[in-house]
């Protein structure tokens, strides 16, 4: 459900931010920044993020208090195993996607620990022997192609975007084994609670830091920008950059 409803949002927003892009600037400083910040959409980006801050305000964040304030800590991070190890198969074929046969590796191992010894994922088995997780996205891999990432998008209810995005989560929706589960066996019903729960779960991960970004911050969008394009630069580099041999370290000494 998640999934699907990036995609829908951010084709509407496509087709809508194409008559409402910002002015380029003329002065050389203004410039810069402009292409810097890689917005062209901001008037609309924007707008959708003051509609998408308004509605969560009273919605997903009292829903996300809630969570936390119900569920035990320890039940929480247990939820969030299983929801990571769910979505490791994706991780997988991103890695296999962009040539990183030890990552795809590394994160194979995790998933089949943790989906055995881990009890389905609850317990983060993996990281104990020394498998610990990483994120590799089908936009990172994208990247890894030359594939531009294009204008910064600010999709509702979704977040930080961009046109390479929505195509990885065209792709990362493929990719998911839980997308393909016959009917009649209760698991739509678990994949259904399994993307609500997703979407929980990520906000009371960031309860207190958006509280404070809102609180501290004099432009708390262009932060939240900045720190989204930061991220992915620092990851598609770090993807790039792994080098490492394909034989586990143990197998070398």
């Amino acid at each position: 459900m998640r999934r699907l409803s990036y995609l829908t949002l951010a084709f509407g927003l496509n087709l809508f931010v194409g008559a409402c892009t910002a002015p380029v600037p003329k002065d050389p400083e203004a410039l810069a920044e402009y292409k810097r910040n890689n917005d062209k959409f901001e008037p609309t980006n924007r707008e959708m993020y003051k509609i998408t801050t308004t509605v969560d305000k009273y919605t997903l964040r009292p829903v996300a208090k809630a969570y936390v304030w119900a569920v035990p800590k320890v039940v929480r991070k247990s939820l969030s195993n299983m929801i990571t190890t769910m979505n490791e198969p994706v991780v997988f074929f991103s890695d296999v996607g962009a040539g990183k046969p030890r990552r795809a590796g590394d994160i194979f191992a995790r998933w089949c620990i943790n989906m055995v010894a881990g009890i389905g994922g609850f317990i983060d088995v993996a990281e104990m022997v020394g498998y610990k997780h990483h994120d590799t996205t089908p936009s990172m891999t994208l990247a890894t192609w030359g594939i531009k990432s294009g204008p910064y998008l600010f999709v509702p209810f979704m977040g930080p975007s961009s046109f390479r995005d929505a195509g990885g989560t065209v792709i990362s929706t493929g990719l998911s084994p839980l997308n393909y589960v016959p009917r009649g066996y209760g698991l739509i019903t678990f994949n259904w609670a399994y993307n609500i729960l997703g979407v929980i779960s990520s906000r009371s991960d960031y309860l207190d830091a958006m509280d404070q970004l809102q609180k501290d911050s004099l432009d708390p969008y262009a932060t939240i920008r900045s720190a989204y394009q930061q991220q992915q630069s620092a990851e598609i580099k770090a993807l790039i950059n792994d080098h490492r041999a394909t034989v586990p370290a143990w197998y070398l000494k």
